[in-house]
C-alpha cells in the first residue's frame, strides 16, 4: 500500500498531479484544494490511497491524513464511489463533512454536484456515528442531549419524505415500526429509528398504511 508520496512536483493539472519519486512519475487524483498546495518544480508531499477496481487502479492524493480518512469512510457508503467521495471533499473540508454527518445535515451534502436529497439522506444515515467532529468527547453527544419524541420524530419524518414517502405515510410507518421497540423511542436515536422503520417497510407492505385507510 502506498501511504504517501514525497518528491518534486512534475505536473499539476485541473484534477490530478504527478510527483517524481526516485525517477518514477506517480500520478494521483486530488481535490482542487490539495492541488492548489502543490507547486511545479518544488518538493511536495501528499497522503495517498490506492483504489482498486476491476478495470482500473487509481491513486488518490490528500493534503492531510484526516482528509484521507474521511474519504475512506465516504467510500463505505452504498452508491458512493471515489469520484463522488472526492467531490464531497472538493466542496466541504473534512471537518465540515464530520459536522454535517454528526448534525444530520443532509442539505449540506446536496450542495455537492451529483448528490440529490435521497443520496444526501443516505449519507447522513450511514455516516452518523462513523464521522463525528474532532474534539467530541468519546465521539458521542452528551447523554443530556438525547432528544425527546418531539425532537426526533420530525427529523425521522423529514428523512423519510426526502426518500420519497409522504409525511402521513412516514408518520404511520414510524409508529408501527416502533410498536415493539419502545427502547428506540425512549432513546431518541434518529438514525436507529430510521433504520428500524425502513426495515419494517422492507418486511411489511410495500406501501405504508395510510392513516384513516381501511382494509
Amino acid at each position: 500500500m502506498i501511504s504517501f508520496l514525497r518528491g518534486v512536483v512534475a505536473h499539476v493539472g485541473l484534477s490530478s498531479a504527478v510527483i517524481d519519486v526516485g525517477g518514477v512519475g506517480m500520478s494521483f487524483a486530488a481535490t482542487p484544494q490539495t492541488l492548489g498546495g502543490l507547486r511545479t518544480g518544488e518538493v511536495g508531499t501528499v497522503h495517498t490511497l490506492m483504489v482498486v477496481r476491476e478495470d482500473s487502479l487509481t491513486l488518490y492524493g490528500f493534503a492531510s491524513v484526516d482528509e484521507r480518512e474521511v474519504f475512506e469512510v465516504l467510500l463505505g457508503v452504498a452508491g458512493v464511489g471515489p469520484r463522488l467521495a472526492l467531490a464531497v471533499l472538493a466542496v466541504h473540508s473534512p471537518e465540515a463533512v464530520r459536522v454535517a454527518a454528526h448534525s444530520e445535515d443532509a442539505k449540506a451534502f446536496t450542495k455537492v454536484p451529483g448528490i440529490g436529497p435521497k443520496v444526501g439522506a443516505r449519507l447522513v444515515l450511514e455516516l452518523k456515528g462513523k464521522l463525528v467532529p474532532l474534539g467530541t468527547p468519546g465521539g458521542l453527544a452528551p447523554s443530556s442531549a438525547v432528544p425527546a419524541e418531539a425532537a426526533w420524530k420530525p427529523q425521522v419524518i423529514e428523512a423519510m419524505t426526502s426518500l420519497g414517502w409522504s409525511e402521513k405515510d412516514a408518520e404511520s410507518s414510524i409508529g408501527r415500526a416502533l410498536e415493539d421497540r419502545p427502547d428506540l423511542s425512549d432513546a431518541g436515536n434518529v438514525p436507529e429509528i430510521l433504520r428500524a422503520t425502513l426495515r419494517w417497510l422492507g418486511q411489511g407492505p410495500r406501501t405504508p398504511v395510510k392513516a384513516g385507510s381501511r382494509g
